[in-house]
């Protein structure tokens, strides 16, 4: 069975959004792509508190200056579209207070037929949780823990009753509802991060940093939910950020996803031999605008669907 095959969606600075967005994604779906997603980036800061990542030295790109509100994309994606997917890869959850992130995810489903992942994460840069966290970035993991509760409590049936730290409802009527319960997916990592996973979530969000290391991840969770006596499948959907450019990249040290076509779906090979649901794809960062990111999206998804991916 082919891996399913997913399109980051256009929210860089190089792009118009209200007409690109909407463009991409038909064009998205047209090509056969099964999902769209987004990310977040709340701010950029100017200087930095830390390294990207968290790692002290590495810069931010350059891309990162003004991304585009992951709501407000997937909600003209949603417009634009009939079937696919929309996901977050993702939304870092603390940087939003539960309640309205619950409701504004559960009006997107309904409004777009039951089509909603919510992909969710603590983050890492200091600079956006001083900006908009709720809660203090020690607290990242409860502020998570907290809005999964919310969401499952808000996306429920009324009555709805939750008291956590931050959310308090006493008893309520809350909607719309979702079209189905919304899977929630989460970027866990640490080994406490995929108890949280195996034990509340739907599914994993893991990043193409190496085949061989997502797939010892692979191995350590699913150990992980049998140990722990999950039985319910856990869904999975690989991030991969592209660097695509038309001619092939002949330097010594390319990195993985660098280069041209051929290049990048070499190296999505690897990683389709993992055995995960889904791969998204995102080749925003590398594209000058949305005419050469639809080229790119069509020729890579015809090579990778050739290739048996």
């Amino acid at each position: 069975m082919a891996t399913r095959l997913g399109l980051g969606l256009p929210q860089m600075r190089q792009y118009d959004l209200g007409r690109d967005v909407p463009d991409v994604a038909r064009a998205a779906e047209r090509i056969g792509f099964e999902s769209l997603w987004v990310f977040e980036r709340a701010l950029f800061p100017e200087p930095a508190t830390q390294g990207l990542y968290g790692i002290e030295g590495l810069p931010w790109p350059e891309r990162y200056r003004g991304v585009a509100d992951p709501l407000v994309t997937l909600a003209l994606a949603a417009a634009a579209t009939e079937r696919a997917t929309l996901g977050s890869s993702v939304l870092v959850a603390p940087l939003h207070v539960p309640f309205q992130l619950a409701k504004s995810l559960a009006t997107l489903d309904a409004a777009s037929g039951g089509r909603v992942v919510a992909g969710l994460g603590t983050g890492w840069s200091l600079d956006e949780y001083a900006a908009a966290s709720v809660r203090p970035f020690d607290e990242r993991g409860q502020a998570l823990d907290e809005v999964i509760e919310v969401c499952r409590a808000v996306w429920g049936p009324d009555p709805v009753v939750y008291d956590g730290k931050v959310t308090h409802i006493a008893s309520a009527v809350v909607g719309p509802k979702p079209a189905r319960p919304i899977p929630i997916l989460l970027a866990a990592s640490s080994r406490k991060a995929r108890r949280r996973l195996v034990d509340h979530a739907d599914g994993w969000l893991p990043i193409g940093m190496g085949a061989a290391q997502v797939a010892a991840q692979w191995r350590e969770l699913q150990d992980l939910a049998a140990e722990r006596g999950r039985t319910e499948p856990l869904r999975t959907v690989l991030r991969v950020n592209a660097e695509y450019t038309a001619q092939a990249h002949t330097g010594a040290k390319r990195q993985p996803f660098q280069g041209n076509v051929e290049q990048i779906v070499t190296d999505l090979a690897a990683y389709a031999e993992i055995g995960l649901d889904e791969i998204l794809l995102d080749l925003q960062g590398g594209t000058r605008d949305a005419e050469e990111l639809k080229d790119a999206a069509a020729a890579v998804y015809t090579a990778a669907r050739a290739a048996g991916i």
